[in-house]
């Protein structure tokens, strides 16, 4: 209770100093952030991944929040280390340099040599600080209570944009996350030549200290390095976009923090490090993004809408003739503008007001994509202008949608429906016969009483039959081209024999079905 009570009033203190009473600016809010400490840092690093929330000017100066503190002092490095391991820090280290490679609000990162000769560096966690953020959380969520309505409580969910601070300082507390976080990113990219992640020795990695591959090499944005090497800048920034495409649309998970600090070329591979913020989209999340994409790209904005609807957060419900608009204007600004020439951040600036003015939250891994999408813009800007990130992602959403494993998904989700349908429609001649007898004696009702005649009873059947022998060809179809990708055997002609029958059967209908229509139309 007195540790709040201290903090609450050193929290004062500082709002008095910057005398918010006569108002606040960006700047202004940026720095009283950075003065209160590693929990209001990650509030406002939070908050700058939401433009569907903030005017884009505070989303631009929250950005540029650092969490580069001054050091702990070398004697707690070594004291967390220790206990970490259980042993003396000399037992696993031939040296640990004394001053820090970089020194943030949670850890701080240290040059090493492990006794087998490896460099590595270490990242250790500052002593205590779980306990900080704990409480300043909890302080908040309290806090909140006070405000007046009229405030940024109308603008957003303070205490989910706290819970969303407080699960992201999780993760970047449990170093045991961060570990397996690169596991799989090296996994995923295993096959990929040019593309590498730091090894993590985990055998002396825990929650509290990280023990990682020495990356060397040059940073992305040193270009004057990169191309005295021999590097050629635009087909390096081709293949960082083409990875990162590839994170978010095939994998599902990707790098959130990609700005060129964490971004390095060594041994004519890109390297991605700090892995302990990444990003994470369910199989919905992607195809709605597709969808928004393709909406985009065909100027429709019912695409566009069902994309939005699907991956937002309403806080009200939504006015949907004012989001048409919306959609529609926005489409008029870019429909004429090839893919190729489109801008991501400005689209994305965009889409963003969309959702602010309709009252569209995006869920917390969509505002991490928006942050990385535009942290690889910026990286790519620098490097090779001419690279544009919408283009790529447009390729690979077509070879995604034509490759081999999602036709075959699609073809068997299809034949599942269709299967479906024709279970249903077993029931079609049974229950037809039944209202067509109701009809002859004239006992079917329809709201109103209704006599059907003979001409009418043999056209509502040879429609109905007509129906049921489509769909019964297009299963045969699906269904054949199914067993087509299994090595079923016996097999005729190349494939298996019950395909090779499924199709036979289904050319037979066919041609019986446009015989039949053919010799109707000439009886006439």
């Amino acid at each position: 209770m007195l540790q709040s009570t201290s903090r609450v009033r050193e929290i004062i203190a500082v709002l008095r100093r910057y005398n918010i009473k006569k108002g606040i600016d960006p700047e202004k809010l940026r720095l009283i952030l950075e003065e209160l400490g590693p929990t209001f840092i990650k509030l406002g690093q939070i908050a700058s991944l939401h433009p569907d929330i903030l005017p884009q000017a505070y989303c631009d100066e929250l950005s540029k929040l650092c969490s580069e503190v001054a050091p702990m002092p070398y004697n707690e490095v070594v004291e967390t280390i220790e206990r970490s391991c259980g042993c003396p820090w000399n037992q696993i280290f031939l040296w640990i340099q004394e001053k820090p490679r970089g020194s943030a609000s949670i850890a701080q990162v240290h040059r090493a040599a492990l006794r087998t000769g490896e460099q590595v560096v270490v990242k250790v966690q500052r002593q205590g600080i779980y306990e900080i953020i704990s409480q300043d959380v909890r302080l908040l969520h309290r806090l909140i209570r006070f405000l007046p309505p009229v405030s940024i409580k109308n603008m957003a969910d303070l205490d989910q944009m706290l819970e969303e601070i407080w699960s992201a300082a999780k993760e970047e507390m449990d170093f045991v996350m961060e570990a397996a976080n690169m596991r799989e990113f090296s996994r995923r990219n295993k096959g990929i030549a040019f593309i590498s992640s730091p090894k993590v020795y985990e055998q002396y990695s825990s929650a509290h200290i990280l023990v990682m591959e020495y990356i060397d090499g040059y940073s992305i944005d040193d270009k004057e390095a990169l191309l005295k090497n021999g590097y050629n800048l635009r087909e390096t920034a081709q293949k960082l976009a083409d990875n990162y495409m590839k994170q978010i649309i095939y994998d599902g998970f990707f790098h959130a923090d990609p700005h060129a600090g964490n971004i390095r070329i060594r041994d004519g591979k890109i390297v991605w490090i700090d892995l302990g913020m990444m990003g994470r989209l369910t199989d919905k999340d992607r195809q709605m993004l597709t969808l928004g994409l393709q909406g985009i790209a065909l100027n429709d904005f019912d695409m566009i809408e069902e994309a939005v609807l699907a991956l937002g957060e309403f806080r009200q419900r939504p006015d949907r003739k004012k989001l048409r608009d919306d959609i529609e204007n926005l489409l008029n600004k870019y429909g004429q503008t090839g893919m190729g020439n489109l801008k991501l951040m400005e689209l994305l600036t965009d889409l963003m007001e969309i959702m602010k003015e309709n009252q569209i939250q995006m869920p917390h891994n969509l505002t991490m994509l928006v942050r990385g999408l535009t942290h690889m813009e910026g990286v790519l800007a620098d490097l090779s202008p001419d690279i544009n990130m919408i283009e790529i992602a447009r390729t690979r959403i077509m070879e995604s949608i034509w490759s081999p494993e999602n036709i075959e998904a699609e073809l068997k989700n299809s034949g599942k429906s269709i299967l479906l349908s024709l279970r249903k429609a077993q029931s079609i001649p049974s229950s037809l016969s039944d209202v067509l007898q109701e009809f002859k004696r004239g006992e079917a009702g329809m709201n109103f009483n209704v006599q059907a005649t003979d001409s009418f009873t043999r056209l509502l059947y040879h429609l109905v039959y007509a129906a049921i022998k489509g769909l019964l060809i297009a299963a045969l179809f699906i269904g054949s081209s199914i067993i087509c990708t299994t090595d079923m055997q016996p097999q005729l002609l190349g494939m298996p024999l019950l395909a090779a029958i499924g199709y036979f059967t289904a050319i037979l209908l066919s041609l019986s079905m446009a015989l039949n229509h053919v010799r109707k139309k000439n009886s006439r």
